[in-house]
């Protein structure tokens, strides 16, 4: 303070700081720039009062206009599912076998599937549902259990060996070697007449003897498989877990079983049914049909395929 000084060539006092000659100039701050200094307090003390502002233990302050970003975004999720009501109903009521036969409906309902299955889908099944080792390709033509709309419906539902779901798909392959049920010169010979069923090797005889004696009660005589027990076609090249001959010694000798879960202990059944719209579109779906001893005739085929 004894330091302060009127600098002459300016008229103005300085601070009383001093450095090799140079000293600081108590400039006073511009007008403007002081009366915009004090808006903005007031602005924040504005905010402060009518807007969520200070965290609390148990919350935060609510602010007198009561809003919240969360109540924003619930408001507009409420418009939305409002304006979505009546499609989805409509969607709801209608029998998934019948969805084909209302071109404006099953649109919608492919249009709402591909959104349910990018949030709950593609981590297992890829992004555009081409599956990987493992995990099935919804693309193709290759069921366990069947792909008409019921079924795949009935299997997003209950999911597959999901113990929390009495009605999962349930299939159950031995270990065959693990379990000593066949030999490792066996299993090499079942792999051999596995493979040749899809023209990938040269069949083997004892194989061949081996494969009726222990797989063709899941597999069929050919290896065409069994939707009853979801046991795959081993005849069309198609494979979950590889194809080579190593894939399906591993497979023989200690089988690897996928699960998946009961989307119907998650998802909403119109959701459900959306989702079963959408993968049934992806190009491997099939028509209806009717059980046996029914009089319901299956519906015309028609092709459903992803825009």
């Amino acid at each position: 303070m004894a330091n302060k000084r009127i600098d002459q060539p300016t008229g103005t006092e300085t601070v009383g700081h001093e450095w090799d000659g140079i000293e600081e100039l108590d400039t006073p701050m511009p007008r403007w720039w002081l009366w915009t200094f004090y808006a903005t307090i007031a602005v924040a003390v504005g905010y402060v009062a009518l807007y969520p502002a200070w965290p609390m233990f148990h919350g935060g302050t609510e602010g007198a206009l009561g809003w919240t970003s969360r109540g924003a975004l619930a408001h507009e999720i409420g418009e939305q599912k409002a304006q979505m009501a009546p499609l989805l109903n409509a969607i709801g009521a209608t029998p998934i076998e019948d969805l084909p036969d209302n071109e404006a409906r099953m649109r919608a309902a492919v249009a709402g599937g591909r959104a349910a299955f990018k949030v709950n889908c593609v981590q297992c099944h890829g992004a555009g549902a081409a599956g990987s080792k493992g995990y099935p390709n919804l693309n193709d033509d290759d069921w366990l259990w069947g792909g008409d709309l019921a079924t795949i419906q009935a299997t997003i539902t209950h999911g597959a060996r999901d113990p929390s779901d009495a009605q999962t798909r349930v299939s159950q392959m031995p270990a065959f070697g693990h379990d000593g049920i066949l030999t490792p010169e066996q299993i090499d010979q079942v792999a051999d007449h596995v493979l040749s069923l899809s023209g990938k090797a040269r069949d083997d005889a004892a194989g061949a003897q081996l494969f009726e004696q222990n797989c063709a009660v899941c597999h069929g005589p050919a290896g065409k498989g069994n939707r009853t027990v979801g046991a795959p076609n081993l005849s069309d090249a198609i494979w979950l877990y590889g194809g080579t001959k190593e894939d399906i010694v591993a497979q023989v000798t200690n089988p690897r079983m996928g699960t998946m879960p009961a989307w119907g202990r998650r998802l909403d059944p119109v959701t459900i049914k959306m989702l079963a719209a959408y993968v049934h579109s992806l190009g491997g779906g099939e028509d209806f049909v009717a059980p046996a001893g029914t009089t319901e005739a299956a519906p015309a085929a028609t092709s459903h395929a992803a825009p």
